[in-house]
């Protein structure tokens, strides 16, 4: 069956890219943003948040929605709600106008992320898992690439509008081949009759929160390079749609580094490494560029060439955590987290870049997440060596 469950991915793989364009499209044509509707950055921040704001509340519920009417059915209401969410930011003309639009698309894409990454660990339960997860994971940066190439381009020529209306049609595309073409694993067991009833133990829901925390802080540091180092890269002498081309760059090369990170997680065994050389890496390119250090190009390139590494083996924290029978409502905590963070931090990005008036405050604030990250991955494992010694004594006893 491998056949299945590789084509299988490859469709979950496209509409979690249609959640990546999506998304991007704020960030991407931010400055026109504020010359069209007179408008400051920590709007923009704000607008980039709303997406995935309501996560903080849908997430954990998407995942019990997952288990009560199956993650397919719950995937496909997420699609229409971003293609409706979509075409009412494409018809706005105010900042509430937009902020609804987005929060709407954003509850779609949340409920469609839970159960996506549910999905690709039931197809690849026990076999290449860490392969599979960054594969998947790399679809959010796809998105977010060819968001950056294009929609200032298709916003120049267009007008901003459009450029929201291109996504909600790429969503509504997806949407029909999810319906026609996905299918459920043969051999995952569905209760004959599922309830909405939370049944991790203390030591699951402890873990994935933790997990969760690694996952969020580590997005929010990649989120902040390619939303605001476009703006920094200004100063640098690139026109918007050079720095624009440029950063997507963040999302090209993590098409093949995330693969190899989750890749060599697979085959080194040594799936921490990789996660810690990453953070480490690029979290410190991260701070020099943020300093205004030269040559820009050779510290984007390293940033580039390791920011991906840690993704895929992040995505196997969560179902290392908990049970397959748990494991809809762990990612549902594991994402609640992660949108929490999200949320709220690029605002107070846009916040800080407000106040000191410097381009180069998010891409600090960028470098420092990286290292949560690295602190969160050690008390992942620290409290998960504490909990099987733990387990180890009492069957000993």
């Amino acid at each position: 069956m491998p056949q299945t469950r590789w084509s299988m991915l490859a469709l979950l793989f496209l509409a979690r890219t249609a959640m990546g364009l999506q998304f991007q499209t704020v960030g991407s044509v931010g400055p026109i943003l504020v010359d069209a509707l007179a408008i400051e950055y920590i709007t923009v921040g704000t607008l980039i948040g709303l997406y995935l704001l309501p996560g903080v509340f849908v997430a954990l519920p998407g995942g019990l929605l997952g288990e009560r009417f199956g993650a397919k059915r719950v995937v496909v209401a997420g699609l229409v709600m971003m293609a409706a969410g979509g075409a009412i930011m494409g018809t706005s003309a105010s900042f509430p106008a937009l902020a609804s639009g987005r929060l709407l698309s954003g509850t779609g894409a949340v409920l469609m992320n839970v159960l996506l990454t549910k999905m690709v660990a039931d197809w690849f339960a026990g076999r290449e898992t860490a392969t599979a997860m960054a594969i998947l994971v790399t679809s959010w940066p796809v998105g977010i690439a060819f968001g950056l190439v294009g929609f200032v381009p298709i916003a120049t020529l267009f007008g901003w509008p459009a450029v929201m209306v291109l996504a909600a049609l790429v969503s509504l595309a997806c949407l029909l081949a999810i319906v026609g073409l996905y299918r459920d694993p043969p051999d995952i067991a569905v209760p004959a009759r599922p309830r909405f009833e939370i049944k991790l133990s203390s030591r699951e829901w402890f873990l994935v929160s933790v997990a969760g925390l690694v996952w969020a802080t580590y997005n929010v540091g990649y989120i902040l390079l390619v939303s605001f180092l476009p703006g920094h890269l200004v100063k640098y002498g690139f026109d918007l749609s050079g720095a624009n081309a440029l950063v997507s760059w963040l999302g090209w090369s993590l098409i093949a580094l995330v693969p190899v990170g989750g890749f060599l997680a697979d085959r080194l065994g040594r799936p921490d490494l990789i996660m810690a050389s990453g953070f480490v890496i690029a979290g410190l390119a991260a701070v020099v560029l943020a300093s205004g250090a030269s040559p820009a190009i050779s510290i984007f390139v390293i940033v580039a060439l390791t920011v991906g590494l840690p993704a895929g083996p992040i995505m196997t924290l969560p179902a290392a955590a908990t049970g397959q029978q748990n494991r809809a409502t762990g990612m549902g905590i594991y994402f609640t987290w992660y949108y929490a963070l999200m949320a709220g931090f690029p605002a107070l990005a846009g916040f800080a870049r407000d106040v000191t008036s410097n381009s180069g405050t998010p891409i600090l604030f960028a470098g420092m997440m990286m290292t949560a990250a690295l602190v969160g991955l050690a008390a992942f494992r620290l409290l998960t060596h504490s909990w099987a010694a733990r387990v180890s004594e009492v069957r000993r006893q």
